[in-house]
């Protein structure tokens, strides 16, 4: 939540110019312990990274992620091998797969966000709820307030991402995978939070799957061939977007 409030507030480029400026802080920091210059190195890497959730696109990602141990290269200043610059691009490909850069960045539902759901969208007792794309389980703990009795599903296709959730969210059951060929068929609801890009092929994903009656749910993109059975706000000023199955 709070990664998504700055990112909306901070103008470009100033995330970056952010991430650039704490890792080179962290970097010269470690530079005067005794660590050797290889984990100083990941260390201010894996900060910069962590950063790239403030970019709002799969393009300042990377920039964001890659700029310090780009600028740092071109200082000259670490004696590290050279094989030690392949470690941010693998960090970065750890956490954002290749084939998941057109889906949503890591940007988590609010904890209240879900709130009057259930007044909305009533689910059965042990009802199957799954969180497609469900990054660090913001939307798992989410959903958990709405639907204490059900049983809540997880799935995520980084694997870094999906360890850290399954920590977070120990009563979800958290799997790795993509959720584009997964199958919804077996959910009483599916709730995403994607982007506006990705929201044709979660409608076409939903009819093909989801059986009358289940609820596909969305946090603030809208699904514009779906007739929104209901459209509630969160705490925040977002949109969610609640459709039922035909």
């Amino acid at each position: 939540m709070a990664a998504a409030r700055l990112s909306s507030r901070l103008i470009w480029p100033l995330p970056a110019l952010l991430a650039w400026g704490c890792a080179w802080v962290v970097f010269l920091l470690l530079q005067r312990t005794d660590l050797p210059s290889l984990a100083s190195l990941l260390l201010a890497c894996l900060l910069g990274v962590g950063f790239s959730v403030l970019g709002g696109t799969t393009m300042r990602r990377v920039i964001i992620g890659a700029g310090f141990p780009l600028s740092l290269a071109a200082s000259g200043m670490a004696h590290v091998p050279a094989w030690s610059w392949l470690l941010p691009l693998g960090v970065l490909l750890l956490i954002y797969p290749l084939n998941a850069w057109r889906d949503a960045p890591v940007f988590p539902t609010p904890r209240n966000a879900l709130r009057d759901l259930a007044k909305q969208a009533p689910l059965r007792d042990n009802a199957l709820v799954l969180d497609a794309g469900c990054g660090l389980g913001d939307g798992l703990k989410a959903l958990r307030l709405s639907y204490p009795t059900a049983q809540l599903h997880g799935l995520e296709w980084s694997w870094p991402l999906r360890a850290a959730c399954a920590l977070r969210c120990p009563w979800a059951r958290v799997r790795q995978g993509d959720i584009w060929r997964a199958d919804w068929s077996p959910y009483d609801m599916v709730y995403l939070f994607q982007r506006p890009e990705s929201m044709a092929r979660a409608a076409a994903k939903a009819r093909a799957d989801m059986r009358s009656g289940a609820w596909l749910v969305s946090l603030e993109f809208e699904v514009k061939s779906m007739t929104p059975k209901a459209r509630l706000q969160s705490p925040d000023g977002r949109p969610v977007w609640v459709y039922q199955m035909a």
